[in-house]
């Protein structure tokens, strides 16, 4: 494996994740990094840029420390930004973009955040959100000038032509507050280390062999912490990221065959729409290497289509905003077990424990709480103490929130998320399970699955179901296809067709919303 961390000396004593790119550019000037619509970039091109906005920053009086949040899009300059807060030895602090205003105030202010950079359309979206915020004194527009927002463009070109040299960090200081989606109460901010973001990378890149000569297709958001490490686990191996601005599937597919993408890598959504996809059997696939696919579970049947078409293995991944990333996969040479999220990564310990007593481990095949130990585990969560000792046990195993089995020899398999479990007359079902039985059914583009209010039974299970193309609305036959396999308690009550189903700004569906999409 040629992979830069592995054959470059240099590579093996990174202690921060501001030195990445000033080490890439030296060992590969004139390579490709990174493709967007808008503007495609050299390594030396992205260190350039991210030490122009680090200089920015240093001039508006930003230190090591100080929070930055950014808020936009996939764009280049999203990515120069967040490099070059890191380089100044301050906080990235990443936002989602659908977050409201009211949430990004929030978010802003319980970080202390004291410059923004965010694109024009997020800005405009904020109104005027940000007056109410004292200590934000620097906000800067990837776009044209906006309200207070400078555009960065202009302060740019008025900066004088000077060196910026990297601060030097402590691997274990706060490289990145990452807020996490906030279904209930507020978002908490989980702190992640200098160390957690570079092993990440690492990890990623190793386990799934990235090399210098692999192209990335992605249109995961760079915010998120699956996005992040898609970027740079490419990045430390020299390779290119096509970076898509949003996910649309046939984008997506012609990306692959333009720019002889090596891996394509994204969340089970978006798989399923690929495949759904009548530019599917016109398009050139044949440069892929391998996939990888994560965020949700899967179902097996949409692992074994993508298979079946690219010739390619499709690899789960499973991790958290609470890990920097990832935390298991399977490693490209080890077999590829469908329905598992794989191994640990290295120096990281996975246990499933019992669900009344998290001291007891579950036995094989059993269900109990997935928990995770080691290096790339949140710091705790920024100014919220309470929170952080309800995730992380005393002696350091962080409570994932996952359901979970594990067969006895490192592979794990997740079943679904505890808070989405539905009760119904006194049985738990799975949203999942019923969704990955459902994806098995011809007529089937996408599902999803959520609890409805029952006066008899507590809660039911209803199926929201996008149709494959050519197919027509039949819900007594989808029910008669899970009647023959699931038990009688876990068939849904009810299938709604639905044109689309809401997702998250990472692709992830988003079971609460999904009786929205019914139309009458």
């Amino acid at each position: 494996m040629n992979a830069a961390f592995a054959t470059d000396p240099t590579f093996r004593s990174l202690d921060g994740l501001g030195e990445l790119l000033p080490r890439l550019a030296r060992r590969w000037s004139d390579r490709v990094a990174l493709v967007t619509h808008s503007r495609t970039l050299t390594y030396s091109d992205l260190d350039l840029e991210s030490s122009r906005i680090a200089s920015v920053l240093h001039a508006r009086g930003i230190r090591p420390g100080d929070r930055v949040a950014l808020y936009s899009q996939n764009r280049w300059e999203w990515l120069a930004a967040f490099h070059g807060v890191l380089k100044l030895g301050a906080v990235a602090n990443p936002l989602n973009v659908m977050l409201t205003a009211e949430e990004v105030a929030y978010v802003l202010h319980d970080a202390g955040t004291k410059a923004l950079l965010a694109s024009g359309e997020r800005l405009e979206s904020l109104g005027d959100g940000l007056d109410v915020l004292p200590q934000l004194a620097t906000v800067l527009s990837f776009d044209e000038k906006f309200g207070r927002a400078e555009a960065i463009v202009d302060v740019l070109a008025a900066l004088p032509d000077t060196k910026f040299e990297v601060v030097a960090v402590d691997p274990d200081s706060l490289a990145c507050i990452a807020y996490t989606s906030g279904t209930t109460g507020h978002p908490k901010g989980a702190m992640q280390s200098q160390r957690s973001l570079v092993l990440n990378y690492a990890y990623t890149a190793t386990m799934h062999g990235r090399v210098a000569e692999d192209v990335v297709v992605t249109a995961l958001p760079a915010p998120h912490v699956y996005g992040s490490v898609v970027i740079h686990s490419t990045f430390m191996a020299g390779g290119r990221v096509v970076l898509q601005e949003r996910f649309d599937a046939d984008d997506m597919l012609r990306a692959v065959e333009s720019y002889g993408a090596t891996m394509v890598e994204g969340v089970p959504a978006m798989f399923a729409m690929m495949l759904a996809s009548p530019l599917l059997g016109d398009v050139d696939l044949s440069s892929l290497t391998r996939c990888t696919v994560g965020g949700q579970t899967i179902a097996e049947s949409v692992i074994d289509e993508w298979e079946r078409r690219t010739s390619v293995p499709l690899i789960e991944v499973w991790g958290m905003t609470e890990l920097s990333g990832l935390g298991t996969t399977h490693a490209i040479h080890a077999p590829n077990v469908h329905g598992s999220i794989g191994v640990a990564y290295p120096g990281v310990e996975v246990r499933v424990a019992d669900l009344e007593d998290e001291a007891i481990d579950c036995a094989q095949g059993e269900r109990g709480q997935l928990m995770i130990r080691g290096p790339i585990v949140t710091m705790g969560y920024f100014n919220n103490p309470d929170a952080t000792a309800e995730a992380i046990t005393p002696d350091g195993w962080l409570r994932t929130g996952d359901v979970a089995t594990h067969d006895g020899s490192g592979r794990f398999f997740v079943v679904d998320r505890l808070k989405e479990l539905i009760l119904t007359g006194g049985y738990n079902v799975y949203p999942s399970e019923i969704e990955r039985v459902l994806m098995g059914h011809d007529s089937v583009a996408l599902v999803g699955v959520a609890r409805e209010l029952n006066e008899v039974l507590g809660e039911v299970a209803h199926a929201y179901v996008v149709l494959a193309p050519g197919h027509h609305p039949d819900e007594g036959a989808l029910l008669a296809y899970c009647r023959e396999h699931l038990a009688a308690y876990k068939v849904p009550r009810a299938v709604h067709f639905v044109e689309t189903l809401p997702t998250t700004s990472s692709g992830k569906l988003m079971r609460r919303k999904f009786s929205e999409s019914v139309t009458s």
